[in-house]
């Protein structure tokens, strides 16, 4: 696969390639993507059991702690209230509620104006849709650049990543993979005018949004180039404009309330501790946690970064497609980038699923060559990605 698959129809491999064998078992007349959201479910479902156990023995609630934990609370606060709400510990550090983007409370108000629901019911509501639909989007993709078995292993993979619990919270992480998977999945099929759309929801979604409209921007670019001259459609003029709206919008206007238009929302980041400075604050924070040791969330955030940046290459080497390459490369440079809450970068990564693509097809391979191996490959997984899963949310009192 060549970055040629920016065209509006890449090159799909043929049933008698390596990884379509073995197929997905869909059934008679079963559709393999509902197959693979089944696992997805059943992964997540699964998980969330283990979590209302460790919940119940430790005297809490699961519920409230699916519901509300850490960031959830802000959203919630601004769906209810709008944004309204700051935190002064000293003059260098405020939490503003404007640091949170505001696609995410909007819908949660939508749906406690039209159901009976609170907020946290709702919240969770809104992210276990987002979470299903994201997985479509994700199992399309797989499919489509390497056949439907490759699309249920990655549907699997990112339902059993060792933080992949936050898609089971009501967190934002969610909707931006929902969104970010349709657009580059429009932008693979040369559906322009959606891609730019969905890149703009996106930008709405989470401060690290951009990734999604800087790979449509991307495509874009290279699809101009390869047509040398000849027209250009006005279809992907108008998505390439889309794709950085929502995102560019709502820093201006955060700015404009601020004072500085240009400057205002990166000043309310950096009163919370969040800032890009090249991984200066990261090598710093790895350092201390080298020569110190720390908690364990600490340790293993360290180990998911360090594989992330590996899958990278192997993605790479694979020569996928540029969309997933651009998308996936600015999630891991804002993880990497970005100083302060460094236990919460594996959750930024959530949204970078293409990561996983080389994972798949491997496991596709060790199924169709040894299946009992690939069962306990996928066991391991679900086993660490549960228990860790239980421990972040009941036990680490860690800002997830």
């Amino acid at each position: 696969m060549t970055h040629a698959s920016t065209l509006p129809a890449p090159a799909v491999h043929e049933p008698g390639d390596e990884d379509r064998a073995p197929a997905a078992p869909s059934g008679r007349g079963l559709p393999a993507v509902v197959y693979a959201l089944g696992l997805f479910v059943v992964a997540r479902l699964v998980g969330v059991l283990v979590l209302a156990g460790t919940a119940r023995a430790n005297g809490k609630h699961p519920l409230a702690l699916l519901g509300r934990s850490w960031d959830s609370l802000w959203y919630l606060g601004i769906a209810a209230h709008g944004y309204v709400r700051a935190q002064h510990f000293r003059p260098t550090v405020v939490h503003s509620d404007l640091a949170f983007f505001p696609l995410y409370p909007g819908l949660v108000r939508a749906v406690t104006a039209v159901t009976p629901l609170g907020g946290g019911a709702a919240g969770l509501l809104v992210s276990w849709l987002a979470a299903v639909t994201a997985a479509c989007g994700i199992y399309a993709i797989g499919a489509r650049l390497h056949g439907r078995a490759v699309g249920t292993a990655l549907v699997l993979l990112w339902g059993l990543l060792p933080h992949s619990v936050v898609l089971s919270l009501a967190y934002t992480e969610p909707v931006l993979t929902a969104f970010a998977a349709w657009s580059l999945y429009a932008v693979l099929t040369g559906r322009w005018l959606w891609a730019g759309t969905l890149a703009a929801l996106a930008g709405l979604s989470r401060p690290n949004g951009f990734a999604v409209a800087a790979a449509v921007l991307a495509a874009a670019a290279c699809e101009v180039c390869r047509r040398r001259g000849r027209k250009v459609p006005h279809s992907l003029w108008t998505g390439a404009a889309l794709a950085p709206l929502g995102w560019c919008g709502y820093v201006l206007w955060v700015g404009r309330r601020q004072g500085d238009p240009l400057g205002g929302y990166f000043e309310v980041q950096r009163l919370w501790g969040s800032r890009f400075d090249f991984g200066v604050g990261a090598l710093r924070f790895v350092k201390h946690l080298l020569l110190r040791g720390d908690r364990f969330v600490f340790p293993m955030s360290l180990v998911i970064v360090a594989a992330a940046v590996l899958l990278y290459a192997l993605l790479i080497a694979d020569r996928a497609p540029l969309p997933l390459l651009v998308h996936s490369g600015v999630l891991l440079l804002v993880a990497l980038g970005g100083a302060g809450f460094f236990e919460c970068k594996p959750r930024f990564l959530l949204p970078a699923f293409p990561l996983l693509l080389p994972l798949a097809r491997a496991l596709v391979r060790t199924a169709r060559a040894r299946p009992w191996h690939a069962v306990l490959v996928v066991g391991a997984l679900a086993g660490l990605s549960f228990a860790y899963g239980a421990y972040l949310v009941v036990i680490a009192h860690t800002p997830l």
